[in-house]
């Protein structure tokens, strides 16, 4: 899968070209994002989610906030969580960025980008209830994205 700096959509393309030849590296499906500017869309082989954001969106609502699908029912839409909300850094563009995943798959960790004179955070969500587990915040947390899971990144588990 993958997301849109320029539009909505979510595109989600065949990459087995052995099993799908028909479909190998085309797109086989659009979902209706909540809009443009996504950087990154995340799942995990034990997480029953697809996480997108949209940093990069104009709109604080959107730029705030992710995006979340049920891989099990795609068609049904998404419900969208209050990541900087959660987070509570006060004043400045809060933006959500780079859902990435803990090695267990339970967790999803983003960065909640900001000035560098304001309050960033790391946000920890529970990815089965989709809740708030915990915000990190420390005066170090400037723009606080490169926080890849190494054992994930290394294993191919994406």
């Amino acid at each position: 899968m993958t997301s849109a700096l320029g539009n909505e959509n979510v595109s989600v393309i065949g990459t087995d070209p052995e099993k799908h030849k028909e479909n190998a590296w085309k797109v086989v499906r659009e979902l209706k994002g909540p809009g443009g500017g996504s950087l990154f869309v995340k799942t995990h082989p034990k997480s029953k989610n697809l996480w997108v954001d949209t940093t990069l969106n104009p709109d604080p609502k959107l730029s705030q906030a992710v995006a979340v699908y049920d891989i099990n029912n795609l068609e049904g839409g998404f419900v969208s969580l209050p990541i900087a909300q959660w987070a509570e850094v006060g004043e400045g563009p809060a933006r959500v960025v780079q859902p990435e995943f803990n090695a267990a798959g339970d967790e999803v960790w983003f960065s909640v980008w900001n000035g560098k004179d304001q309050t960033s955070a790391i946000v920890v969500v529970d990815d089965k209830t989709r809740t708030l587990k915990a915000v990190i915040k420390d005066p170090r947390l400037i723009t606080p994205t490169g926080k890849f899971n190494v054992y994930n990144t290394r294993k191919d588990i994406y």
